[in-house]
């Protein structure tokens, strides 16, 4: 098999567990049994591939994400670290929408996530977006660590972590009534999110 059959397999097999996500919902099971066959490989094709539901499902998460979300501009020197940060985060947090749109994404993080039954399959997905969510946030820190923006490089996955919880709180507090402008708090609590973690 040549690299690109190899290549053209491996988005293949991608793009069924994404059908089947789309069809049964984020929580659905990858079984590698129902991918296989849908994709018309062998199993052992497929492990070859995603050795694991695991890694399928990460890769699947990372490609939704890499699809909503847009690419960043964190390696623009011309702006200042802060400032390609918080625009960076801000990006994130407008995958979850405003009023209507954030209450029916909390809704479906609820139902797929808090008050549906804790099997294996949404264990999986819920840490596979999570994992997705760190790798980002610790890639853009890292890249501000380059430019020496960020000092302390041994902080990265913490303070990815801290970055994740703010993105977190923000994101279930535009789905709750409010009598503040939250456009100007959401602005304020990641400029000081930025500010904790570059430590200026």
């Amino acid at each position: 098999m040549s690299g690109t059959e190899r290549k053209d397999t491996r988005e293949r097999i991608l793009a069924a567990a994404a059908d089947i996500i789309a069809e049964e919902g984020v929580t659905a099971r990858l079984s590698v049994r129902a991918v296989a066959a849908r994709v018309g490989v062998s199993t052992g094709s497929l492990r070859h591939h995603f050795p694991t539901q695991q890694l399928l499902r990460d890769e699947v998460m990372r490609r939704v994400y890499d699809w909503y979300l847009p690419s960043t501009d964190i390696r623009d020197t011309a702006v200042p670290p802060r400032d390609r940060l918080v625009e960076c985060l801000r990006q994130v947090l407008s995958m979850t929408g405003i009023g209507a749109e954030s209450r029916a994404a909390m809704t479906t993080v609820t139902e797929s996530f808090i008050s549906a039954e804790q099997t294996d399959d949404v264990r999986e997905t819920y840490l596979a977006i999570q994992r997705d969510g760190q790798r980002r946030v610790e890639a853009w820190l890292q890249v501000l660590a380059d430019e020496g923006a960020l000092t302390d490089t041994g902080s990265i996955p913490r303070s990815a972590r801290f970055l994740n919880t703010v993105l977190d709180g923000l994101a279930l507090e535009r789905a709750l009534p409010s009598e503040d402008s939250l456009a100007q708090l959401e602005s304020e609590t990641l400029n000081m999110a930025a500010d904790a973690v570059l430590g200026s």
